[in-house]
């Protein structure tokens, strides 16, 4: 409850504009306020149904779990959702394609597990990667609720298989499934004594070629896209100063080369910093409009959310942010669409890098230099990329169907 306290306190005091993270942590506490009273309020007297209570932390968990909870509405199953993510939050509760309903996590404190649970009544408690809060999986314990985990990655290093991982791993009921994504997450589930563990692919991939088959239209994209001598190189994701560093010096390096930059984190600190890293014309797409000539402009910035899985179909290459932090951003998303992709090097929490890696569909960048060879190399050799597109394509399809497997894995 300390961290509670300090984010209340935070907003009760803060009066002042806050960095984009403190902006995020304020937002959140100020959803916490009489939460309960409002999911009491909301779900509270429905009674009709069976209910299945899903949560994620941010949009990219999002990614694995809509075509389950796609799945379970088309069975008449009300779907509880719930994100810790204030930006995944403000998009997601006005979706009416998804969940029944949307709520921030309450805190997890013994109290707020046993009253949401008393409220939300599921049949079933679904996480999606690793979500692990150990008071309301141990309510979830104590009631026998069949708990699952989907597309979990359990590496080495994980820290569940370490010492202080053991109250984690204590509150795990004895009736949880494991749905992984390689082998070595089974064989470490398994030598901690879980049985009921299963590999059943990523639903990511499901999500992604649906996003893909789906028809999207962009005017403003497409008329900055239409200007283009060569193609278009996508950068999505972009998280820190090392992925803008890489992808600002390709820019600035290859004026005749279009661009589209989305930042990951939408502010105006971070939008400045992308503007001042190009030495050729950039424009916010917010500046744009149908007049707008984007003959001189060599950058377009996307400052608004939602849409990355989508904008990819304008690209010849990707390049996926992140990957100089532990969060690796979706390398699925560009890859049904037969895009090569490249992404930085801590790739440890993800399974389809490397695969992607020995495919020769994707590639690993440590500098600027090794991404600007890397491009230089595409460009000259439509051989190359012609090949690239029809591998991505056939891997993506090849790892269709996930969705359906977990929610007939949930359903037994």
């Amino acid at each position: 409850m300390w961290f509670a306290k300090c984010l209340l306190n935070m907003v009760n005091t803060t009066k002042t504009a806050l960095p984009s993270k403190a902006g995020k942590l304020r937002k959140f506490a100020l959803g916490q306020r009489n939460l309960l009273q409002s999911i009491q309020e909301e779900i509270g007297n429905c009674q009709t149904g069976e209910r299945v209570w899903i949560h994620i932390s941010s949009l990219g968990e999002y990614a694995v779990a809509y075509p389950i909870i796609k799945r379970w509405r088309s069975e008449h199953t009300i779907v509880v959702l719930t994100c810790f993510s204030p930006s995944a939050y403000e998009i997601l509760k006005e979706r009416k394609d998804g969940a029944n309903y949307t709520f921030y996590l309450p805190w997890d404190t013994a109290n707020q597990a046993k009253q949401f649970l008393d409220i939300v009544r599921p049949s079933k408690a679904i996480f999606v990667i690793s979500e692990y809060w150990i008071n309301y999986l141990k309510e979830l314990g104590r009631r026998k609720i069949p708990t699952f985990f989907v597309s979990s990655l359990i590496p080495q290093d994980s820290y569940l298989l370490k010492w202080y991982g053991k109250p984690i791993r204590n509150a795990i009921p004895n009736n949880t499934g494991f749905m992984v994504l390689d082998e070595g997450s089974k064989a470490n589930l398994n030598s901690l004594g879980f049985d009921n563990v299963t590999i059943l692919g990523d639903p990511l991939f499901d999500n992604a070629l649906s996003v893909a088959e789906s028809p999207y239209r962009n005017e403003i994209i497409e008329r900055f896209c239409s200007t283009a001598v060569r193609e278009v190189l996508v950068a999505g994701s972009i998280s820190d100063n090392k992925d803008l560093e890489i992808v600002s010096q390709f820019a600035n390096s290859h004026r005749d080369v279009k661009c589209i930059f989305v930042p990951h984190e939408i502010s105006q600190e971070n939008l400045h910093r992308i503007k001042i890293h190009i030495d050729g014309c950039a424009v916010l797409y917010s500046e744009c409009t149908k007049n707008t000539d984007f003959s001189k402009q060599q950058v377009l910035i996307i400052d608004f959310v939602g849409a990355l899985s989508r904008i990819y179909r304008y690209g010849s290459w990707a390049y996926v942010g992140g990957g100089f932090t532990p969060y690796l951003h979706s390398v699925i998303e560009p890859v049904v669409y037969g895009l090569p992709v490249a992404f930085g090097p801590r790739i440890f929490r993800k399974v389809t890098p490397s695969q992607m890696i020995d495919l020769g569909i994707g590639y690993m960048v440590k500098t600027p230099k090794e991404f600007n060879m890397w491009m230089d190399q595409l460009i000259s050799d439509e051989n190359e990329m012609k090949r690239i597109k029809q591998t991505a394509l056939e891997y993506a399809e090849s790892n269709a169907g996930a969705s359906e497997r977990v929610f007939q894995f949930i359903s037994k």
